[in-house]
């Protein structure tokens, strides 16, 4: 065998040193010859002994170096395949079909298989299928976090290609061959992750605890009892708070600082925030519960950023209601509570602080814009009427903005057409509005807060100065840096605050009856005929606009539906499916109807009629979208319900739009949040 093996590179020319040298010694023997004969013999002589012995060497000591040379490598292969045998990391083998070809004795410790061949890898670890190997989707290379047996894995694949190998092989036809092998690493990072949970769960979280009615609560007891209530109240919630090895610090009579460290946060969550109920159920005799709103700032990159989250998120808590915990990270924020009915504010005077600033604002500018919701409701409109009204009492051009009058508002925008004491562009559309928009105009969103749903988003880029006044919970999306947002979520209605503001406006402030009308429909139409969500505010309101020419029975012809509206809203009543014996789920049909969402409302009204119902919702396909309608009278919270599904509203009035949706899946989508949402306990 040592004939047919043949040594080359360095080693080959190690072993024909001596020869070279000798060839040398040829040539100077014989320049010697013609030097000196005599010498030239001499190393003639001392030539033919020293070839004599190379030879010899060469041929003797060629077979035991090759034979030492074989039997190194052998050893060497042996070695390395034993060490990689015996490696600590877990080493597998895969071919191009993700099947285990060899494996380490590492890799049969974790998955204790010795004979795992033939095997699937997808067998072991579900999460690595075939189209996630390398060569597979088109990579060399590829990482995955994976885990076994209560193990965290890192999983490092390379592609080995054998194309080469292939080539090269005189048993298998090489053309055309694109095989390959996969190595698979394991890096066990399982005590890494627990170092890392542990460091995160030690973070630190800001919260705030704000009590949302304490002046009210105080009122509602006598007054030597009023210590005493505080005093329970801090001893509830410090106690609450030390309790998961938190700090909590009074700031003012109503307001606490929290420290917590995130593991307790994650607490609160799976507890969905207990406190709240806990501090509801302080009584010293107190006519009115205590309720409490929650702010929680996580994950943020420096505690002052952490901070910042907890003061918006105590914002967005107070704007929808107070009663329920908001947390704020960079990437989300989260929702808890928020059942309880919103307890009206019996004083005006945040009402006549930002009608005040309202009137500053209005008056730094040359020129105001006024806007509300796409599809505009009579509670829209009416509101942009009332500040139209503000702005012309004092000296400023005003416009309204207005697509497109919808059925539900069509007989009271006929009020200002062609009507002489009203300019003609007193109602404009967004093209217009985009470009008379300018650095000194100021525009006022009334009865929205989320940018998308306006009539005119592009107006809110456009204007420096803007304004928002609305009466809806706050969600996620809200109009930012608002020059002045005034959010009352125990409002009826965005008339019923602008009613307000215009008696704070201007002293002795006179509307005409026109406008009159317009706010006193908002307010009718919201509170479904002054029975829902009003109080005494509410009942104000409507006496400011009655003293200022309101027509109550003027107002009820307005609304007076055709025969058809009619039909098709006891047509929806008639249909009415009673879901889990509480929930009432129906349809409205949108043809030959020119607003059939508003048909849709009503029917989930009437829907409230039934006996036993706690809540209603009634869904209309219109315009390429399902549109729900969702009310209930006080035991439901129908606009957590509704911002699951991706809308929003009031404790007892919400709605929500589904594109791309037909109406049995948009039920099967309603059905499926109710049965979520009443399994965790949030209905």
């Amino acid at each position: 065998m040592n004939k047919h093996i043949k040594l080359k590179g360095r080693m080959k020319h190690y072993m024909q040193f001596t020869i070279y040298l000798g060839i040398l010694l040829l040539a100077v023997n014989a320049a010697i010859y013609m030097l000196d004969i005599r010498s030239g013999v001499l190393l003639s002589g001392f030539l033919i002994v020293y070839f004599s012995i190379v030879i010899t060497l060469y041929v003797y000591n060629r077979a035991l170096i090759i034979n030492e040379l074989v039997s190194f490598a052998t050893e060497y292969g042996q070695i390395q395949r034993k060490l990689l045998r015996d490696m600590d990391i877990p080493y597998v083998l895969l071919d191009d079909e993700g099947k285990i070809m060899w494996t380490n004795t590492a890799f049969e410790n974790i998955t204790h298989h010795t004979k795992s061949f033939s095997k699937s890898i997808t067998s072991f670890f579900p999460s690595l299928s075939r189209d996630r190997l390398p060569g597979e989707n088109g990579e060399m290379a590829a990482e995955y976090d994976i885990e076994y047996d209560g193990c965290d894995y890192l999983a490092k694949l390379k592609m080995i290609p054998l194309k080469e190998m292939a080539q090269n092989s005189d048993m298998i036809d090489a053309e055309g061959y694109e095989g390959y092998l996969v190595a698979m690493f394991l890096f066990d990072e399982t005590a890494l992750h627990i170092a890392l949970q542990e460091v995160d769960d030690q973070s630190l979280a800001v919260g705030m605890i704000y009590l949302d009615n304490y002046e009210e609560a105080m009122d509602s007891v006598e007054e030597v009892r009023q210590s005493l209530l505080t005093a329970l109240i801090d001893r509830r919630i410090n106690k609450y708070i030390s309790g998961l090895d938190g700090i909590s610090r009074k700031m003012e009579k109503d307001k606490y600082l929290v420290i917590l460290r995130k593991k307790a946060i994650a607490e609160l969550q799976e507890t969905r925030f207990e406190i709240l109920e806990d501090v509801k159920k302080v009584n010293l005799g107190n006519e009115m519960s205590v309720t409490i709103s929650i702010g929680v700032g996580l994950d943020g990159l420096t505690y002052a950023q952490n901070y910042e989250f907890a003061r918006n998120a105590i914002d967005l808590a107070l704007g929808r209601g107070g009663d329920q915990a908001v947390i704020k990270t960079p990437e989300s924020i989260t929702y808890y509570g928020g059942k309880s009915q919103q307890i009206e504010k019996s004083t005006r005077v945040k009402a006549r602080v930002k009608a005040h600033a309202l009137r500053e604002i209005i008056t730094g500018k040359d020129r105001v814009l006024v806007m509300g919701h796409k599809m505009p409701d009579p509670d829209s409109f009416g509101s942009t009427v009332g500040i139209y009204r503000v702005a012309q009492t004092l000296d400023r051009k005003v416009n309204i903005v207005l697509n497109e009058a919808t059925g539900a508002i069509q007989p009271l925008v006929e009020l200002f057409k062609n009507n002489p004491e009203y300019d003609e562009d007193m109602i404009i559309d967004s093209q217009r509005a985009i470009e008379i928009a300018g650095n000194n105009t100021v525009l006022i969103v009334t009865d929205v807060n989320i940018p998308s749903r306006t009539e005119c988003p592009d107006l809110l880029k456009l204007c420096k100065a803007v304004v928002v006044l609305d009466h809806h919970r706050q969600g996620t999306e809200a109009i930012e840096n608002a020059t002045l947002a005034y959010v009352e979520p125990y409002a009826s209605s965005a008339c019923e605050m602008v009613s307000e503001i215009l008696q704070y406006t201007y002293d002795n402030i006179k509307i005409r009856p026109e406008e009159a009308d317009c706010m006193y429909s908002g307010i009718m139409i919201d509170t479904n005929n002054f029975t829902t969500k009003t109080g005494v505010r509410t009942f104000e309101a409507a006496a400011f606009l009655r003293r200022n020419g309101a027509d109550v029975t003027r107002v009820r012809k307005y609304f007076r539906e055709d025969v058809d509206e009619y039909k098709a809203r006891a047509d929806a009543v008639s249909q009415a499916e009673i879901y889990r014996q509480y929930f009432a789920i129906s349809v409205c049909s949108a043809e030959d109807l020119p607003n059939p969402t508003v048909i849709g409302a009503q029917a989930a009204n009437e829907l409230l009629n039934i006996r036993g119902v706690k809540a209603s919702f009634v869904l209309t396909d219109y315009q390429s979208k399902i549109y729900i309608s969702a009310r209930s009278i006080d035991e439901v919270n129908v606009q957590i319900i509704m911002e699951r599904m991706g809308g929003g509203g009031h404790l007892n009035t919400a709605a929500c739009q589904m594109e791309n949706t037909g109406l049995a899946e948009a039920i099967g989508v309603l059905k499926h949040t109710l049965d979520v949402m009443l399994e965790k306990g949030d209905i």
